[in-house]
């Protein structure tokens, strides 16, 4: 016989570059009875996993289809230009996108940048990722543009990145399905905008506590009316006492 009531969990999935450490961190100091399972999504995939219950909440980036979703956006990164440490790219401190005009710009096809027209010459093929398109420009067949968060994700000794003035931004934001707000949803989209734990508005903390308190409670009034049922009896005493006090002296005759 198995029990229909599974134990409470939360499934938090997150797109290449974003770092959720931080909040998972918090989530163990705060929810220790929840454990969190992570999962990591191709950004193109991330809003269908949600849609299809792969997960409770998860990372990704902005803009996307928000039918279905709830969506707060969280921060917005700074677009790097990857390159060859001994290209010229790596002499100046940032680039503009109209001094990438005569460069080989690769444009991965899971490229997360909203771009009307990407920079720079394109090359024959689009790599099929971005871990493709850093292997090539380690090999010196272009360059590459993306959020600075993929360019540490995607770190190499050989290359360096800058930051691109003129190029669109990615936006990270946390997702969930609107129809699943939950009480452990409201605890992490609590933790992830930096609320205390007094302030949260998540689920209890802990239910034997608030038990321990419901008693606790009842405890102290029980408590209270025991000593007003004791001070009642005691008030009581005195007055049966003075009572015999003045019942054994003689009374005198008219």
């Amino acid at each position: 016989m198995t029990d229909s009531a599974a134990p409470p969990s939360f499934r938090l999935a997150y797109v290449p570059g974003v770092t959720p450490g931080k909040w998972v961190r918090i989530w163990g100091e705060r929810m220790p009875d929840v454990p969190l399972t992570l999962t990591g999504v191709v950004a193109a995939e991330a809003s269908d996993a949600l849609r299809r219950g792969d997960a409770d909440a998860c990372f990704l980036r902005l803009p996307t289809d928000r039918t279905d979703l709830s969506v707060i956006p969280l921060y917005t990164e700074t677009t790097v230009v990857v390159a060859p440490k001994d290209h010229v790219v790596a002499a100046v401190d940032e680039v503009s996108v109209e001094e990438l005009a005569e460069e080989l710009v690769l444009h991965p096809l899971d490229d997360t940048l909203d771009w009307e027209r990407p920079p720079g010459r394109a090359a024959n093929e689009r790599p099929a990722t971005t871990a493709d398109a850093v292997q090539l420009v380690a090999a010196g067949v272009g360059l590459l543009v993306v959020p600075q968060s993929l360019a540490r994700l995607h770190h190499r000794r050989d290359l360096t990145y800058r930051p691109l003035t003129g190029a669109p931004e990615s936006r990270v934001g946390l997702a969930w399905r609107e129809d699943r707000t939950t009480e452990l949803m409201e605890e992490f989209v609590g933790i992830v905008r930096g609320r205390t734990v007094n302030s949260s508005r998540g689920r209890p903390r802990d239910a034997a506590a608030k038990a321990k308190g419901a008693q606790g409670a009842k405890d102290k009034a029980q408590s209270k009316g025991t000593s007003r049922s004791t001070s009642r009896g005691t008030a009581q005493g005195r007055r049966q006492n003075a009572g015999a006090r003045r019942g054994g002296r003689p009374r005198r005759r008219s």
